[in-house]
């Protein structure tokens, strides 16, 4: 049982990689974000709404950034793919999903400033760092439950263990990253703007089905 898991795991980090990681840029903002959520990790031990400010701001930010902007959205000839079927047949948050979850994050901090108390759910923040520490309040709480709303729909549209299994990875990417990104950065400054590996793959298959 736990070989089987283990194994969808991989399948499920080989997808995501080959599928949503063709360019360099988009690898190297893995890698900082990789790092960043790693040094979130520690300060949640020591303080949580730290750990909050630094996964949402430098980590999250860096990351989707990659996704939207640098990460190529034509026909992926590498998979034999269309843009639109890899966000249909995406296990987690495609970018119409991630638009919502960013909004969600965006809108907390203004809803948050018109309401300091939040409806009576909060203590008022007084001042700027108070403001800050429940913003980080609110976004702890927007970072865990994206993650386990997502875990729970895919238990009813999937399965269970795909959901288990996608949550595992979700906590576990950035160790994985840090590894996998960590030559992107390099890479990058040589002038390489995709993958090459990825490239020369998607050759191959096409020859294999000429």
């Amino acid at each position: 049982m736990i070989k089987h898991f283990l194994e969808q795991l991989r399948i499920q980090r080989w997808d995501d990689h080959r599928y949503y990681h063709h360019s360099r840029i988009n690898q190297s903002l893995h890698f900082v974000s990789a790092l960043s959520f790693l040094i979130a990790y520690v300060m949640m031990v020591f303080d949580p709404l730290m750990s909050a400010l630094i996964g949402w701001l430098v980590s999250m930010t860096s990351r989707q950034a990659g996704h939207f902007f640098f990460e190529p959205k034509g026909y992926d000839h590498v998979n034999q793919a269309t843009h639109e079927h890899k966000e249909e047949i995406k296990v987690g948050y495609n970018l119409q999903r991630k638009v919502v979850l960013m909004s969600i994050w965006a809108a907390a901090p203004v809803v948050l400033y018109l309401q300091p108390a939040l409806f009576g759910l909060l203590s008022p923040w007084t001042t700027a760092m108070d403001f800050a520490r429940e913003t980080a309040k609110l976004w702890l709480v927007i970072g865990i439950g994206g993650l386990v709303f997502r875990t729970v729909q895919l238990f009813f549209i999937r399965d269970v263990e795909t959901g288990l299994v996608w949550m595992t990875k979700i906590i576990t990417d950035p160790f994985n990253d840090f590894m996998q990104y960590r030559s992107a950065p390099l890479a990058l400054l040589r002038g390489e703007l995709i993958d090459p590996g990825l490239h020369l793959m998607g050759e191959n298959l096409e020859e294999q089905h000429a």
